[in-house]
């Protein structure tokens, strides 16, 4: 096994051209000129400003070979670099910067003060007297020229990486701050808790610790409490809090500080960075998602199609299923009717209840009637996005995609004032969609004719605030179509009775046979049995990208980091000639199961896609100077280093939330009493409706019947239903 060191390297010269520049963010792709015999040029990026195309500039960071674009130069830090011999410094002062110097008088300059002339002017401005020729024009040109040269960003860089910020944080306060942001963060630095995306209470409170703040300082304590609401949603679910648990979570967090309370939260509700309504304390995001939603689907659409002739398609439809050599059940044939009737519509219903049949019936009969409307679809993850692109054959997206999500500032691009041109919109996998993310989705949605929601009311709900799904059923806004009778008679049927099975909450026989298997395993036989069960479809021909384990937690015998482990060193193990790379407590080896933990959008790799790990590059091989990883996404190379190995993990077993929105042939699931009380119906049925063939459990048959019988421990509290309610109903 290898760890290499990992040294910067060093480069001196001018920027030639700009390839790419995020004006958001700062993230730049340049051709630059290296000062050196060859003079050869190089392809830099990193977080920086705009550079005069005459600055000389020294950069710090490394060689990486991108495995799309080539040998590039990233930058990790930079400085200015003033002109040191007799050329440069004339063709220095004779620049931009300095009005009415020329070459000549440039020359003059220099034979006066020699090569440090630009030092001693700094040092002592009286010394430009000795110039000969020397006016008080000149003189203001100079000292304006060398003012404006003082790179202000490298003094703002150096103050907060002395404070503990990196390069990008410290690009994003210089988008928003400007030339202010020294001053302004020194003021309140607890400001980029609501301001600077990515910068949460722990940093910026590391920040004002360090230049010298007070524990009390009625601004920590402001952003303690915004902070503590966040992280009280987060981990309820909730969209909002009451002041009750508020205050006992917040004198528990600030235990031996002396605060006011109500003063606090008064301050706060003022300043609307928290929202209070009748005892209930929201974040303003999350009030605002809430709010916004509700006055979206209150008014939608607020542009209507031309309505359909009834025997015009009722003729598509019946050559559609001509054509398809399909009949239609009531159901179905109602969901349809629906769906062309009104304006939105809600469909739902478990496995193998035809969902995917309706839909595909409702973007063919769409097409053929409004064949010059625009149809956009759209699911969660990218998993789910490319599924149903192969079901609609229509351009479909993930949520971020289609909203064109900027990583950076956590924002996106269509909004109100950019809407999305669109006249039919489908959203699948909806239960996983929370309240922030539907409201993004509505704000750019005003030219949405026709809406179709698409979900399972009974899988587990978004990770994030709300539960916008049950929040829609419950207010009846729409017509809600529910599909309940099984088609599915083929290959995994029996997975589909057994999910049913659970979402009724049966534990009476429950059918484990042919699709399904179930093995009675004690806790600590768990991990060698999970390895006999994919050894064995993997002997019957199954890829190992086929079989997916599914796990409820992360720690103790039966949770993911321990199967992983076990995994990795049954599948993959190590062998001579094969690279890894330890990182942690993981090692990460060339054929690995690689899993995506967060979206990066310019890499077109998503939350919850799975890959191969196809190279390893180490950092003293070539010009690089990091070690690398190179995932495979089903043909697209993704680059890992360092800095955003945090982005993946081993996904021979993963979690079922991360699983939801995909589906495998093969998915094994442990179920043991040690998974305590994630172990609960949603989830054991989220994780059974992955299996697209073939299900194994394997456990303690008791904690199986126990979890089918669970309900959810916490039903989320939001109050989206009630404001809907409230806005189509104002006198009640």
């Amino acid at each position: 096994m290898r760890e290499m060191s990992e040294e910067r390297d060093v480069i001196r010269g001018k920027l030639k051209q700009i390839v790419f520049r995020n004006d958001d963010n700062g993230y730049t792709v340049a051709r630059f000129i290296v000062d050196d015999l060859q003079q050869r040029q190089v392809t830099i990026t990193g977080y920086l400003p705009v550079f005069s195309e005459d600055a000389l500039m020294e950069l710090s960071g490394s060689y990486v070979d991108h495995p799309r674009y080539g040998m590039q130069f990233q930058v990790e830090t930079f400085h200015r670099v003033m002109p040191d011999d007799e050329d440069s410094l004339i063709r220095f002062l004779s620049g931009p910067l300095f009005e009415g110097i020329g070459k000549k008088y440039a020359e003059t300059i220099v034979a006066a003060l020699g090569k440090d002339a630009i030092h001693r002017i700094k040092n002592d401005p009286t010394v430009l007297d000795s110039v000969p020729k020397m006016t008080s024009k000149r003189r203001t040109a100079i000292l304006e020229g060398l003012k404006e040269s003082d790179d202000d960003l490298e003094n703002l860089i150096q103050f907060f990486v002395a404070h503990g910020l990196g390069m990008r944080n410290v690009m994003k306060l210089e988008r928003i701050y400007g030339k202010e942001a020294v001053e302004k963060i020194q003021e309140n630095p607890y400001r980029m808790v609501d301001e600077v995306d990515g910068i949460g209470f722990a940093t910026a409170d590391k920040v004002a610790m360090s230049l010298g703040f007070e524990l009390e300082d009625p601004r920590r304590l402001e952003a303690a409490m915004v902070a503590l609401v966040d992280q009280m949603n987060m981990q309820s679910g909730d969209t909002f809090v009451n002041r009750e648990g508020l205050a006992h979570q917040m004198k528990r967090q600030c235990a031996g500080l002396t605060y006011d309370f109500d003063e606090l939260l008064e301050s706060l509700l003022l300043q609307r960075r928290l929202v209070e309504e009748e005892g209930r304390i929201y974040h303003v995001d999350q009030y605002d998602a809430e709010v916004q939603i509700a006055q979206f689907l209150t008014l939608f659409p607020f542009e209507e199609l031309e309505p359909v002739d009834p025997e015009t398609l009722q003729f598509e439809l019946d050559a559609l299923q001509e054509k398809l050599a399909i009949t239609y059940d009531q159901a179905q044939l109602d969901a349809i009717h629906t769906f062309f009737k009104h304006d939105a519509m809600i469909l739902t219903g478990g496995p193998g209840t035809g969902k995917t049949t309706v839909v595909r019936a409702l973007t063919a009969l769409f097409k053929k009637l409004y064949p010059y409307q625009r149809i956009a679809c759209c699911a969660p993850t990218g998993r789910a996005a490319k599924r149903l692109a192969e079901l609609t054959e229509t351009d479909t997206f993930t949520i971020h995609s289609l909203l064109g999500w900027d990583l950076e500032s956590n924002t996106f691009t269509k909004t109100e004032q950019d809407p999305l041109i669109v006249d039919l919109l489908i959203i699948d996998e909806f239960s996983m969609v929370d309240s922030w993310l539907f409201a993004a989705l509505c704000k750019a949605s005003v030219h949405v004719k026709k809406l179709c929601i698409i979900g399972d009311e009974d899988q587990l709900p978004s990770v994030r605030c709300g539960c916008v799904l049950k929040d829609l059923i419950t207010s009846e806004l729409f017509p809600l179509v529910r599909l309940e009778r099984i088609f599915r008679q083929s290959e995994g049927s029996d997975v589909i009775t057994l999910a049913h099975q659970i979402r009724q909450g049966q534990t009476e026989e429950l059918d484990c046979h042919g699709d399904v298997a179930f093995f009675p395993v004690g806790l600590y036989e768990i991990k060698d049995q999970v390895i006999n069960v994919v050894q064995s479809a993997l002997n019957k021909g199954y890829d190992i990208q086929d079989i997916q384990v599914l796990a409820s937690k992360y720690n103790g015998p039966a949770g993911i980091d321990r199967l992983n482990a076990a995994l990795q060193q049954c599948l993959n193990p190590p062998e001579k000639g094969k690279r890894e790379w330890k990182a942690g407590y993981r090692t990460f080896r060339e054929g690995d199961k690689i899993l995506q933990l967060k979206n990066q959008p310019d890499d077109d790799v998503y939350n919850g896609d799975i890959g191969m790990l196809v190279e390893i590059v180490y950092a003293n091989e070539d010009e690089a100077g990091k070690n690398r990883l190179i995932v495979d996404f089903e043909g697209i190379p993704v680059e890992y280093t360092s800095d955003n190995l945090l982005n993946i993990s081993h996904a021979y077993c993963i979690s079922v939330h991360k699983s939801q929105g995909s589906e495998y042939p093969i998915v094994i699931m442990p179920v043991v009493r040690d998974y305590g009380i994630m172990l609960q119906r949603r989830l054991i049925y989220t994780g059974v409706t992955r299996a697209k063939k073939s299900l194994v459990l394997l456990g303690e048959k008791d904690a199986l019947i126990r979890g089918i019988a669970s309900q959810e421990h916490h039903l989320r509290s939001t109050t989206l239903t009630q404001r809907i309610t409230a806005m189509l109903n104002p006198e009640f």
